[in-house]
């Protein structure tokens, strides 16, 4: 019983450690996401060929997350981040109207694959600053978000080089990631008596 009593303080009061992978089209502003999470700044980047980790804190919750590359040659390889992961954070280019369908292409895909199946899933429209961009209603059509059913899903507006909505974004994450957990605790601890 001492540890279901652990496990449940550490769940309310302690650190919680969460997988996340970033993923989405390349130039949607993953990398620069990252790093304005991380550092707090915006690098200059160049397109990811692999992938970045880091580890990012927000409030009680550590964030590992994972960066990987999105050109087209490298978006076989996405599934092999999908294993343990707590939850995914999709970017999109909201200026990219032309391209609004192969990121719902890869969006289902990926939402759909087995080891996603019980990830929480957090959209950042991005590039909200630019005239012409989609707004986060017309980048969840887009996506086909609101035929997402029994999964818990957000989508946040956001300009990643002044790190507008990014914060809303992890506050969201953090909150919901933190309820599943806790439900999920006191199901195994109320079993366990």
């Amino acid at each position: 019983m001492g540890q279901a009593f652990r496990k449940l303080f550490d769940t309310f009061f302690g650190n919680s450690e969460m997988r996340v992978v970033m993923l989405g089209l390349d130039a949607a502003g993953k990398t620069t996401i990252l790093y304005k999470l991380h550092i707090g700044e915006v690098l200059s980047t160049v397109p990811t060929i692999g992938f970045n980790v880091e580890k990012v804190q927000y409030k009680n919750v550590i964030f590992t997350v994972w960066d990987v590359g999105g050109q087209e040659k490298l978006r076989p390889l996405w599934r092999h981040y999908f294993s343990n992961t707590d939850a995914l954070i999709y970017v999109v280019d909201s200026l990219d109207r032309e391209r609004i369908g192969k990121a719902k292409t890869e969006f289902q895909t990926i939402i759909n694959d087995p080891f996603m199946l019980n990830s929480v899933i957090l959209v950042f429209a991005n590039k909200q600053d630019m005239k012409g961009a989609m707004s986060p209603m017309e980048v969840c059509q887009g996506l086909g978000l609101y035929d997402v059913k029994n999964r818990k899903w957000h989508i946040q507006g956001t300009c990643a080089l002044r790190g507008d909505g990014l914060y809303e974004g992890l506050d969201w994450l953090s909150g919901t990631l933190k309820e599943l957990k806790a439900s999920r605790s006191s199901a195994s601890v109320s079993t366990s008596f």
